[in-house]
């Protein structure tokens, strides 16, 4: 599965469950995550997505450690099975429907 169809996977999960999931992109900061995931009751995730080979780039380790020593939560999520997981669990924790 391409990347492209992953992001398509999550951003149609997350808007089945009542949140958002906004393309992340910030001139002059290379290596920002994917998507800003918004659940319904607040909830707020950084979200960068690869397929199930693929690896994060120098840049976005540092994006993503930078992200987290401000309390924020990021998650990498590799191939369609992390996606439906992920979905899975936060449907789930934060009562909403998928």
């Amino acid at each position: 599965m391409l990347e492209k169809d992953i992001e398509r996977k999550l951003v149609a999960g997350v808007k089945r469950a009542g949140g958002k999931a906004y393309k992340f992109v910030s001139p002059g900061n290379v290596g920002v995550p994917d998507r800003i995931v918004i659940w319904p009751n607040g909830v707020i995730h950084f979200v960068e997505l690869k397929t199930s080979k693929g690896a994060l780039s120098r840049l976005q380790g540092v994006q993503a450690r930078e992200l987290q020593k401000l309390n924020q939560k990021v998650f990498v999520l590799k191939g369609d099975d992390a996606v439906s997981g992920y979905l899975e669990q936060f449907t789930e924790e934060f009562g909403v429907k998928s």
